[in-house]
């Protein structure tokens, strides 16, 4: 079998180390969605409940922006993925610091390298930042 096929007993992140389920795991789709969507939820009703909403959205990028870098520098994962029970790591062992939380927005933000993944269900803004989204 060719190196770059997985093998039907692989699972996503035991390329990486990490267990197949439970603690340390990687995070999967449907948490992830609701985490997000939990995320956008909150940036809406701040843009709507304090700030004049724009019809462009970029309020709400902006603020969707904030809360999660500022999240993710302090707690180590936004409100949607606490709620969830998600968490943002470090591919290598140590500290988030701040590099990778602010670069990991910043591509988040784009959306589109969210959108592709590897079979790791690592998103290009996880990968570029050296993060990866496990269950807590």
């Amino acid at each position: 079998m060719p190196a770059d096929v997985p093998a039907s007993s692989d699972w996503p992140g035991k390329r990486l180390g990490l267990p197949e389920s439970g603690p340390r795991s990687i995070g999967r789709i449907g948490r992830r969605l609701v985490g997000i969507l939990i995320d956008w939820g909150i940036a809406y009703a701040i843009v709507f409940l304090f700030l004049r909403p724009d019809p462009f959205g970029f309020k709400n990028l902006a603020v969707f922006a904030i809360l999660e870098l500022v999240f993710l520098i302090v707690l180590n994962g936004s409100i949607g993925h606490l709620v969830v029970g998600l968490r943002v790591v470090p591919i290598v062992p140590g500290l988030l610091g701040w590099w990778r939380p602010l670069l990991r927005t910043v591509l988040l933000s784009l959306f589109i390298p969210a959108v592709i993944f590897d079979r790791d269900n690592r998103g290009l803004h996880d990968r570029w930042a050296g993060t990866v989204l496990v269950r807590r």
